[in-house]
C-alpha cells in the first residue's frame, strides 16, 4: 500500500470551524500561491467534510508559510504539515497535524486521481480516514489502456470510461483511487505542478530549496 502521510495521530479533537451554509453549499475555490506560481483549486461540494476543513483552515492562515514537502515527479506533490514552517534544512517533515482529528472518508467514483487532482493524505488506519490538515495535488503519468486493463485485475474494480480517457491523454494515479479521498481539482496552474514536481530534492524527497505556500480562499 502507498501511505502518502508518514504518520497521523488522532486524538478525537475536532478539526478547524466550519464556513457558513451558503458557502457550503456550491463549490468553492481556493488559491495556492508558491514562487513557482498560483495553482487555483476548486474544491467539491460532494466531498463536504474535506472541502470544508480545508476551506477553513485556508481562511484562518493555517497554511501560511508550510511548505511543499514532498515532491515526487511523476506521483505527486504533498503539502500541509504545520510543523514545516521554518523548519531546518534537511529535517523529515510528514509527521505534523496529529492534534487534528482525522477526517471521514468520502469516497466517490465521480472524484478520481486524475492529473490535478486535490487528495488527502492519511496513514495506515484501516478506516482509510485522512490527516486533518495534510494533501497532496496528483501529477502522476499517462497510462495505456492495457496497462489499465492490468489494473483493473489487480484493485478489482473496472474504471469507467470518463477515467479511461483522463488516464490515457491526461494522466494520474489510478492506483490510488478509492484509497484515498479527492475532494477537489486544479482549474488553473497545471504548469506550476509541472514545475513543483520537477523540483531537485534531496533523500526523504524533500525538496533542497525550500518550496512555501500561502493559501486563501478566493472567489
Amino acid at each position: 500500500m502507498i501511505v502518502i502521510a508518514m504518520s497521523h495521530v488522532s486524538t478525537g479533537q475536532t478539526a478547524p470551524g466550519k464556513p457558513n451554509a451558503a458557502a457550503a453549499s456550491k463549490d468553492r475555490f481556493v488559491m495556492i500561491t508558491t514562487d513557482y506560481g498560483n495553482i487555483k483549486v476548486k474544491l467539491y461540494s460532494e466531498t463536504p467534510k474535506h472541502s470544508d476543513n480545508f476551506y477553513a483552515l485556508a481562511q484562518k492562515g493555517f497554511y501560511d508559510g508550510t511548505l511543499f514537502h514532498r515532491v515526487i515527479k511523476g506521483f505527486m506533490i504533498q503539502g500541509g504539515d504545520p510543523t514545516s514552517k521554518g523548519a531546518a534544512a534537511g529535517v523529515s517533515l510528514g509527521s505534523g497535524g496529529g492534534e487534528l482529528a482525522r477526517i471521514p472518508a468520502e469516497f466517490n467514483p465521480k472524484y478520481f486521481h486524475k492529473k490535478g487532482a486535490l487528495a488527502a493524505a492519511r496513514d495506515g488506519n484501516p478506516e482509510k480516514a485522512s490527516s486533518g490538515c495534510q494533501f497532496y495535488i496528483v501529477q502522476g503519468k499517462v497510462y495505456t489502456d492495457a496497462e489499465l486493463d492490468g489494473m483493473e485485475k489487480q484493485m478489482g474494480h473496472p474504471f469507467s470510461a470518463e477515467q479511461r480517457k483522463a488516464y490515457t491523454t491526461l494522466g494520474g494515479t489510478p492506483f490510488l483511487d478509492m484509497g484515498y479521498t479527492v475532494f477537489g481539482e486544479v482549474v488553473e496552474g497545471l504548469d506550476v505542478l509541472d514545475k513543483i514536481a520537477a523540483a531537485q530534492t534531496a533523500p526523504g524527497d524533500r525538496p533542497v530549496k525550500d518550496i512555501k505556500m500561502t493559501v486563501k480562499v478566493v472567489n
